[in-house]
């Protein structure tokens, strides 16, 4: 298994830049030390779950009966949530400073939707599973995608920590029409992935 080419379709499919113009515009009331926290741990949350997918990921899934199209229908619906979710601005109806506040301590965008499906998504649990099968059993085929998880991951986070520059560079009126238009564009990437799950789930 080469490095670079497993590095490559892990950044792909992760999309760092996207992943960060999303995440600017999720977290554009919190501080830069909140939006730091929720990057390492979606970070730290995506590596778990896409390690166990590279060592283990096709048996796992075949113990849980579960298939790669059904997978990719899941992600698609959460994904079109947090989309409805951006659209709707359900934040910005929260009017008073202490409602604010109150959000910003209870709500976490980490585990969701930024480290499942954001960043581990259907996409790259599928492509850890790829990787590994490609790599015909060879004795480093495991160390080797977990490497190149790691450095994509990493250059996720940089991306995720830089995003919060965005929002300071648009300001608030740049930013809620910049949210807004991201959360069509999310919309029917949920909406593609999930339309992809389904056409592979009903081909013979």
């Amino acid at each position: 298994m080469n490095f670079v080419y497993a590095l490559v379709a892990l950044l792909v499919i992760i999309d760092p830049a996207g992943t960060a113009v999303l995440f600017a515009a999720m977290t554009r009331r919190d501080s830069h030390a909140s939006r730091a926290h929720q990057a390492r741990r979606a970070c730290g949350i995506a590596f778990v779950v896409l390690s166990v997918f590279g060592v283990a990921g096709q048996r796992l899934l075949y113990a849980l009966g579960i298939g790669l199209p059904a997978m990719k229908v899941a992600g698609g619906i959460l994904l079109f949530l947090t989309a409805a979710d951006m659209v709707t601005a359900r934040r910005e109806m929260r009017t008073t400073r202490a409602e604010e506040q109150a959000a910003a301590q209870t709500e976490d965008i980490s585990v969701f939707p930024l480290a499942i499906p954001l960043i581990a998504g259907p996409g790259a649990m599928t492509t850890m599973v790829l990787l590994q099968s490609a790599g015909h059993r060879g004795p480093f085929v495991v160390p080797v995608i977990e490497a190149a998880l790691v450095v994509a991951l990493v250059i996720t986070f940089i991306a995720l920590v830089a995003a919060g520059w965005i929002t300071q560079r648009l300001g608030k009126t740049g930013a809620h029409v910049v949210g807004r238009v991201l959360g069509v564009l999310l919309a029917a990437f949920a909406a593609q992935i999930t339309l992809d799950g389904l056409r592979q789930s009903l081909l013979p």
